[in-house]
């Protein structure tokens, strides 16, 4: 091999290592882009949603105990969101209703808050969208209360119900 052919050489090697080196950045880069803004809103989650969740509830001593519920919650698209629940507090069965408020972050995290009938009560919760916007991934951030939740889009987009 002669040193124009080594030169040559030398030059498509390099040239095929930067375009496999661009290649990896770009592959790579793509889905963090992605995740850093997924833009998500309010109207993500708009439809109603069959949720349920365990957990245990710390204090006050009325209401201390294993708890589990099942329902649904309403997203309104616009921040607004009611719910219909059965509970089980530590064996006692209480049906009661929500209504209140949720934000979504763009990265498709949010909160909310609930005032629950008939107990009287505030909720705060965590949570987190995913699978399409079919799942929400719920956690009570209440002092005192250790709840999670899932809830499930009752008629994912596309159905024919919808």
């Amino acid at each position: 091999m002669n040193a124009k052919q080594k030169t040559t050489n030398r030059s498509n090697m390099a040239r095929t290592l930067t375009i496999a080196a661009a290649a990896v950045l770009a592959l790579g880069l793509g889905p963090l882009a992605k995740a850093a803004d997924k833009g998500c809103t309010n109207a993500t989650i708009s439809g109603t949603f069959s949720q349920r969740g365990t957990g245990v509830i710390t204090a006050p001593a009325s209401l201390a105990g294993p708890m589990a519920n099942a329902g649904t919650l309403t997203f309104d698209g616009n921040g607004g969101v009611t719910g219909v629940v059965v509970n089980s507090l530590n064996g006692t069965i209480v049906t009661g209703t929500e209504k209140g408020t949720y934000h979504v972050n763009a990265d498709c995290t949010g909160t909310y808050t609930v005032q629950i009938s008939p107990l009287g009560i505030t909720g705060n919760a965590y949570f987190v969208i995913n699978d399409l916007a079919n799942e929400i991934q719920i956690l009570t951030t209440d002092p005192d209360v250790v709840i999670v939740c899932v809830a499930r889009r009752q008629f994912p987009v596309g159905d024919w119900r919808q």
